[in-house]
């Protein structure tokens, strides 16, 4: 099995206190499971601190600096780390995309972030901040196109989304906005950049009917789970729990349409937005 991946520790700042953690536990002679035991998190939680796909709360680097004896260094420097332009909920989950080889995605109601046309990110944020300024919407709108960019790379990370067939009924934006958005998706996936299924209504109940699922795998740290809700996120490492969701995942996959007809029912509900629209 290949060793850890080095970080370049200019490549971020977690990326510098994953490398700089990483040399000060081997130096003091610990495991991850052995620091990790004495933080009370997992050794999957080291590893990923390590890796640079979670954040260093004060909290934990103010128990690293004491038992590794850094003088401070870890609490001095995870302000820098902490820093996002994406709400406290989900900026973990949305940093640890960018290190994420495959993301595995099931969306109920919206078509995921990664997946959205400006105009239809717009809509969504109104509606969740109905009386917040022009100005918030715009910085909002912008993050998120930023977070879309992740997928100008050819092949990397896979990107596989089971959309709940509501996604695609559900007017946000309007007619034309869902046409727009609807083509989007489907351009992505004729360029075989990306795996989308439809989960049909007449496929019953299912084993994620709480609510959305987000599973983020790397080539070096343990896989995360993340659960989204309403202002709310909560992000997963415990081995068993993320298997569990992974199962989660899998089911609902073996329950959709196939890609093929997936994207035949895409297209078709954008091209009735389309007419609908014409008609307004």
């Amino acid at each position: 099995m290949p060793g850890p991946k080095r970080l370049d520790p200019s490549s971020s700042p977690r990326a510098m206190l994953g490398a700089e953690l990483r040399h000060q536990r081997e130096k003091a002679g610990l495991s991850q499971d052995e620091l990790g035991a004495l933080l009370f998190v997992s050794g999957s939680f080291i590893g990923q601190l390590e890796a640079g796909t979670r954040r260093m709360l004060p909290e934990y680097a103010q128990k690293i600096d004491d038992i590794l004896k850094t003088d401070g260094y870890f609490f001095r420097n995870c302000g820098a780390a902490m820093k996002s332009k994406y709400p406290d909920h989900f900026a973990e989950a949305a940093e640890a995309e960018t290190q994420a080889t495959s993301i595995k995605q099931y969306s109920p109601s919206l078509i995921p972030g990664l997946l959205q046309t400006e105009t239809y990110a717009r809509a969504v944020f109104r509606a969740y901040q109905p009386t917040a300024p022009e100005k918030v919407i715009d910085e909002l709108v912008a993050a998120r196109l930023e977070r879309a960019r992740l997928l100008d790379d050819a092949t990397n990370p896979l990107l596989w989304v089971v959309l709940d067939e509501a996604v695609l009924r559900r007017t946000t934006g309007g007619r034309k906005v869902m046409a727009e958005a609807l083509r989007h998706v489907a351009a992505l996936i004729r360029r075989h950049r990306i795996i989308v299924q439809v989960l049909p209504f007449d496929a019953g109940a299912h084993t994620a009917l709480g609510g959305p699922l987000k599973l983020m795998a790397f080539s070096d740290a343990p896989p995360l789970a993340y659960l989204d809700g309403l202002g709310s996120g909560q992000l997963l490492d415990d081995p068993a729990t993320v298997s569990r969701y992974e199962l989660s995942y899998d089911l609902l996959a073996a329950s959709a349409l196939s890609p093929e007809a997936s994207l035949a029912l895409i297209e078709t509900a954008a091209e009735a937005f389309t007419d609908e629209h014409k008609q307004e």
